[in-house]
């Protein structure tokens, strides 16, 4: 019987956030998280590919804003604030035909309204293949 450390605790509730959303439909799975980062990674396969057999443009963005939007909701009461998508960017710079991405989330700018993160996505070996910027909007639950 083993152990899981608190880490691990935490990465098998995010993971399962992740039920049944986007994110599993493309094989996102959440790898690590720190106090103002998030780490993932996602498969370049026959889901994630465009047409022409390369890592399909949107694919990433959706890791980058999976990441991001993850890491921004850790970082706000949940019973009171919700974090939405108020705008994204991306830069694709290196073309990825099989394997993984990893994505790494982290914060910029943490504000009560507004928060910015920056998702760097790099291939098995480490070269950029996507920077992404995030605009989260921090906005209050309605009382019901």
């Amino acid at each position: 019987m083993s152990v899981m450390s608190p880490e691990s605790d935490k990465l098998q509730q995010l993971n399962a956030l992740c039920k049944n959303t986007l994110a599993e439909a493309l094989g996102i799975e959440i790898t690590e998280v720190g106090p103002d980062f998030l780490c993932g990674k996602m498969p370049v396969d026959r889901r994630t590919h465009q047409p022409f057999g390369i890592l399909h443009g949107g694919a990433s963005v959706a890791l980058a804003e999976t990441l991001g939007s993850i890491g921004a909701s850790l970082l706000i009461d949940t019973q009171k604030q919700n974090c939405v998508g108020l705008e994204i960017n991306a830069n694709h710079v290196k073309a990825v035909r099989n394997g993984f991405v990893h994505g790494r989330a982290t914060a910029l700018h943490l504000g009560r309204k507004t928060q910015v993160w920056e998702i760097k996505i790099t291939n098995d070996a480490g070269d950029l293949v996507c920077i992404s910027r995030l605009t989260v909007a921090v906005l209050d639950r309605a009382n019901k």
